[in-house]
């Protein structure tokens, strides 16, 4: 993407993915197959976890017209396809379970492609510009977030291990671009799509048409110093692919829970969840279809940090106070027709962001202070990281020459973008340093010495972003913990020296 930035993480995302997979092979024949899925939508229906659903679960959603496409039994989460309208409404009176509705507005297969922005690639003259100084990468003095938090000191020290794996959760990663094919984990990569995985070799990739927003986050966290490119806060660790979004750029519930669980299941250290779970920006524990598809995720996000996994996501785009009493929504369902509706974040959740247990991050431009359209909120926002924005409004200093965050694009190639999106990945690749300095801790401990070992950085005010005399936002709370910053910036020296 450019400058300007568009109010919706799954616009940053640039939609893009794998189309849902149909379940023609489980139906009787093409034809009826056909009929079917043109109205058939996917479902969540979550039940007691332990040995899978019972006798009586699995005849309800039988007889309500309900295909099983997966079940995750350590979680109690089964994934469903059915043409009936009432589905979910049938299961929620059947006993044991817990709650269940329709994860989307759009009929299955997935709408097609859409561009909707694209990132800022590099030139090769803008990159043959470019002089580094010795024992960088090429591409290195354009990256002014990496001493933002001194990541461009910890590789003195480390450059993270390769016994850490980080997982982007998120469009698909392009694994043989030079600065990510050193440091790629093919076995924690999978395409999880239809909410069941796909380890077909190259699944986790994005198609050619396809969005470049996992391979930049990817090159974010570490792309390999080699000598080639760019490189990332901790370039010593490894990165798999997750691909978790829609040929429409949607991530769906049954996908991220797919996502979570695999993550969960192969080792991985850290999760990096730079979108919402569409098609809710907000999803409100009163409406029984919504407060489903909280659960659901929520049941595989508590799963994998338990199975060790830190969990870090972008707070959003959209300048919204998330500690607010109420905010606007206008862009939900965003697969169907959406309408402005006024909701309580406390009890309408971004998930995954406001999920307990995971990292909230917001973002900072090239001057250190908030990005123009990152969320913010006390007591929800846990830290702060480079996200970039526009040059007008935080220029960086020279040799870099845009306010956005450089990144790897697919195809062996290097762009901009900006958001949270950005943010996440920074303080993911600083967790996956913390982890490699200490490896046998927690995630719970890993969090802690986030939290402790962010710079302090003391609310904006007043936030006058566009210098119009308005006030653009307003930060509460002290320099230690605030709604602009959390407990501070991301210090990645800190991560592999305390």
């Amino acid at each position: 993407m450019t400058a300007q930035f568009p109010r919706s993480r799954r616009v940053l995302a640039v939609p893009a993915g794998m189309a849902m997979a149909t379940a023609l092979a489980l139906l009787p024949n093409a034809s009826a197959a056909a009929e079917a899925e043109a109205t058939s939508l996917s479902y969540v229906v979550n039940v007691q976890p332990g040995h899978g659903p019972s006798p009586r679960v699995e005849r309800a959603i039988a007889e309500a017209g309900g295909t099983v496409v997966t079940s995750y039994d350590r979680i109690g989460v089964i994934v469903v396809h059915s043409a009936n309208p009432d589905f979910a409404k049938v299961l929620r009176e059947v006993p044991g379970v817990s709650s269940a509705g329709n994860t989307r507005n759009a009929p299955l297969p997935a709408q097609s492609t859409t561009e909707v922005g694209t990132p800022k690639v590099l030139s090769a003259a803008e990159a043959a510009a470019v002089e580094a100084a010795e024992g960088q990468d090429p591409l290195q003095p354009l990256q002014w977030d990496l001493p933002a938090i001194k990541a461009d000191q910890a590789h003195e020290t480390s450059l993270g291990s390769s016994d850490v794996t980080v997982a982007v959760i998120d469009t698909g990663v392009d694994d043989t671009h030079p600065d990510l094919a050193p440091n790629f984990d093919r076995d924690a990569s999978v395409n999880c799509v239809t909410g069941k995985p796909d380890t077909t070799e190259g699944a986790w990739r994005p198609g050619p048409t396809e969005s470049a927003h996992g391979t930049h986050v990817a090159g974010e966290i570490a792309a390999a110093k080699n000598g080639v490119g760019m490189t990332g806060v901790a370039p010593g660790v490894k990165v798999s692919g997750i691909k978790v979004s829609t040929t429409a750029g949607y991530f769906y519930t049954e996908a991220v829970v797919c996502g979570f669980m695999w993550a969960a299941e192969h080792d991985v250290d850290v999760t990096n969840n730079s979108y919402y779970t569409d098609p809710w920006y907000f999803n409100c524990k009163n409406d029984p279809d919504q407060k489903a598809l909280v659960e659901a995720v929520s049941r595989a996000s508590r799963y994998a940090e338990k199975k060790g996994a830190v969990n870090v996501a972008a707070a959003g785009n959209e300048n919204y106070d998330l500690a607010a009493d109420e905010i606007t929504d206008p862009v939900s369902p965003n697969d169907a027709t959406p309408s402005d509706r006024v909701i309580d974040p406390t009890e309408c959740l971004d998930i995954p962001t406001q999920l307990p247990g995971v990292v909230t991050v917001a973002a900072t431009g090239a001057k250190g202070i908030k990005s123009s359209f990152s969320n913010h909120g006390l007591g929800v926002v846990d830290i702060a990281a480079p996200g970039g924005d526009s040059t007008r409004f935080q220029t960086p200093a020279p040799p870099a020459t845009s306010g956005l965050i450089l990144g790897t694009l697919p195809g062996g190639k290097w762009g901009y973008m900006a958001g949270t999106s950005m943010a996440s990945p920074h303080v993911a690749g600083v967790a996956a340093l913390i982890k490699s300095t200490h490896p046998y801790l927690p995630p719970t401990a890993v969090k802690a010495l986030l939290y402790a070992q962010a710079d302090a950085t003391a609310c904006t005010d007043p936030y006058d972003i566009d210098g119009d005399g308005k006030v653009d936002a307003v930060c509460e709370g002290s320099k230690n913990r605030n709604g602009f910053y959390g407990w501070g910036t991301a210090d990645a020296l800190d991560a592999v020296t305390k």
